[in-house]
This record gives structure tokens, C-alpha cells and sequence, in this order.
């Protein structure tokens, strides 16, 4: 797996087209990873992407890491077959390397809503249930679907009973990690049970949709320390928060459409690593500050999935 990808999640501020562009730039300038999902609605577009670059001989496709992910109202076990065919279709490939459960909890929106409306129908986690949508994820790599099969936005204790139960364990647990948001001891425990940490917004989420935005909210780029560190190393501090990530041993997805900054992010990865004051001295920055909220995915007495999160202890069997 690549130690750098290109995410995808941008079409709430830029055009699919303008995205599908940003991966043929990331491409050309290196990137063979890129991390997409059904519900950003752009996959169709990156698909015809994906096959004008092979078709120009650019890239072969063994030469790329391609990432989706099962949508909440597709956990029920006869769609999750369906809806990774789907995206195979859209995505214009054969096969994913990475197939990936979006989130622990399904969301059932209501007939014409889109992604970013007010569902009355989210659940909190139920095992025996997250474990049927297992089952059919371990199909997928059984039928030549998906290469690999993993987790995203799983808590410890979630990940727990998964790895007790599954035949299959996931291979990747995505994440949002930043310096502002390290997640340490879920982070510790990924890496103990040999599962890969892949990181979204590394450089924190300034064009992240208005809904996860609150007024406690910081912007990791503006920290003392991080700019400190990057002005010394002669880079942005945006460029050094993937430098961080990918040092700690995460892989960072950063989203862009400037191929400047494609560019800085992935030569990041080459210069000089980060001394051990350094690195700690980034590790003290953390604020415990989740930028990505959910706040849009409503669950009884208008609980928001980060309520959710906390009732491990509760729901856990």
C-alpha cells in the first residue's frame, strides 16, 4: 500500500469534474493511491479518469492502490455484494485493492435525501449485525472483488469484538488523524494488532462541510509549534503534518486540487526525517480536537454518532 494517497472527498466545494482533474494530476506527478467512497458522489467521474490514464499508458493498473467504501444504508447483507459491483462499474475496474466499511453504524436515509440531510434513522452498533455486513465483506475478497477488506471510523472497542470474530481481519482501520487529533491509544492499538492506520485530514479540514464546523474548532496549520517546526524545515506547515503522519506510521489521504501541493505533499515523504524532539514536541500539540463530527447523522433524542462513539461500554456483547 502506498505511503501517501489522494483523497476524494471534496464535491460538497469543488465540482466532480474538478476532482476526477485532481486525480489525473496526482497521477502524473506520482500518486498511485487514491482513496474514494460511494457517497462522494464522484466515482463515475474518477472512473472515466482512471481509464483515460491507463488507456494513455501512463499507469497499468497493478501500479495503482484504488480504495472505496460500503455506504451506511448498504450494511444489509444482500447489498454489499451489489454495492461494491457498483462502485467496481462506476470505478471502471475489475477489482479494489481496499474495500472498506465507511462507518460502524448504518444510516438509512429517506427515499430522495441525499448524504447531507438530517436522517431519522440512524442505529447505534450492534455486533451481531455489523458482523452479518463482515461476513459479506469477506465474500467480496473470496470473489476477487476486493484485494483487501478493512474498518473506517472504528473505535477500540469495536475493533475488539471484530478481530475476535471474523475470518477475515480488516486490514486497515481509516481514521481521522491530524496533530490537533492523534487518537493515541486507538492509534497504539491499530498498530499492535497489525492493522494499518490510514489517516484523513491530515492537515486538519478547513473546507470540511459548514455542519462539522463548531466555534472550538482549531486549524492545525496556524499552531506555533507546527509552524515553528516547518519554518525550520523550510516547508508549509500543511506539508508537515503529512510528513508527520506518514513518519508516525499512518498513511495520510490528504485531499487537493493544486498540483503544487500534490507535489509538496509527496516529496514531503523524501527529505530529511523529523528529528525525535521534533516528533515529540508534535506529539504535545494534540487537543483532542475531532474535526469531522457527523453531526449531520442523527440517532434518537437528537443524539449525534459521537454520542454513539461513547456507548462502547454499553453496547459492546
Amino acid at each position: 500500500m502506498p505511503a501517501i494517497g489522494l483523497g476524494t472527498f471534496g464535491s460538497d466545494h469543488v465540482s466532480n469534474e474538478t476532482v476526477a482533474e485532481a486525480v489525473k494530476s496526482a497521477i502524473d506527478i506520482g500518486y498511485r493511491h487514491i482513496d474514494c467512497a460511494s457517497v462522494y458522489g464522484n466515482e463515475a467521474e474518477i472512473g472515466a479518469a482512471l481509464r483515460d490514464v491507463m488507456d494513455s499508458g501512463k499507469v497499468d493498473r497493478k501500479e495503482l492502490w484504488i480504495t472505496s467504501k460500503l455506504w451506511n444504508d448498504k450494511h444489509v447483507e444482500e447489498d454489499v455484494v451489489a454495492s461494491c459491483k457498483q462502485t467496481l462499474a462506476d470505478l471502471q475496474l475489475d477489482y479494489l485493492d481496499l474495500y472498506l466499511v465507511h462507518w460502524p453504524f448504518p444510516n438509512f436515509h429517506a427515499k430522495g435525501c441525499d448524504v447531507s440531510s438530517r436522517s431519522p434513522d440512524a442505529r447505534p452498533y450492534i455486533h451481531e449485525n455489523f458482523m452479518r455486513t463482515w461476513r459479506q465483506m469477506e465474500k467480496l475478497v473470496e470473489l476477487g472483488l476486493a484485494r483487501s477488506i478493512g474498518t473506517s471510523n472504528m473505535t477500540q472497542a469495536k475493533l475488539e469484538l471484530v478481530l475476535r470474530d471474523a475470518a477475515i481481519k480488516p486490514a486497515v482501520n481509516e481514521m481521522e488523524l491530524h496533530p490537533h487529533f492523534q487518537q493515541p491509544e486507538l492509534f497504539d492499538y491499530v498498530v499492535s494488532q497489525g492493522i494499518q492506520p490510514v489517516g484523513f485530514c491530515p492537515i486538519g479540514s478547513p473546507a470540511r462541510p459548514e455542519r462539522d464546523k463548531t466555534s472550538e474548532d482549531t486549524v492545525d496549520t496556524e499552531d506555533p509549534v507546527l509552524c515553528e517546526i516547518a519554518e525550520k524545515h523550510g516547508i508549509h506547515p500543511a506539508t508537515l503534518c503529512v510528513k508527520w503522519a506518514e513518519q508516525r506510521g499512518q498513511i495520510p489521504i490528504p485531499f487537493s486540487t493544486n498540483p503544487r501541493n500534490m507535489r509538496a505533499n509527496l516529496e514531503s515523504l523524501t527529505t530529511p526525517k523529523l528529528s525525535d524532539s521534533e516528533m515529540e514536541a508534535l506529539s504535545k500539540i494534540d487537543k483532542n480536537c475531532r474535526l469531522i463530527k457527523g453531526q449531520v447523522f442523527l440517532w434518537k433524542d437528537g443524539q449525534t454518532w459521537e454520542d454513539l462513539w461513547d456507548l462502547d461500554g454499553k453496547i459492546a456483547q
